[in-house]
């Protein structure tokens, strides 16, 4: 059962129709000050996001993040950014990211718009 107070968005079986508010809107504020090192686009726009789940106000938020290749060799690294990006969001105690390859990551999970300004569309 899960509190109404939770707030999850899953971005492999689709985000709601309504924009994020409140906790979840912070936490992709955060998201998109990381970049990946290799493509100057932020990680949340890249589509390396798969799901955010955190209980609001506030307290433990699960990221599941995947790589745009299995042999990152900067995997760790980006894990602690987020960590400590959504960390630094008011309220939030304690954040636990999960490195998932499946569904494995390709350029379609990338935003509309930043296919558009790569060039990809």
């Amino acid at each position: 059962m899960t509190d109404a107070s939770d707030q999850t968005i899953d971005s492999v079986t689709g985000t709601p129709d309504v924009p994020p508010e409140g906790i979840i809107a912070d936490i992709i504020g955060a998201l998109r000050t990381v970049f990946d090192p290799e493509i100057p686009v932020n990680i949340f726009d890249l589509g390396l996001i798969y799901r955010i789940s955190a209980k609001d106000p506030g307290g433990l938020v699960e990221i599941d993040m995947t790589l745009t290749a299995p042999g990152c060799p900067v995997a760790g690294e980006m894990m602690g950014w987020v960590e400590k990006a959504v960390g630094s969001v008011e309220g939030i105690t304690e954040v636990k990211v999960n490195l998932v390859f499946d569904p494995p990551w390709d350029q379609s999970k990338m935003s509309e718009e930043t296919q558009l300004e790569l060039g990809l569309m």
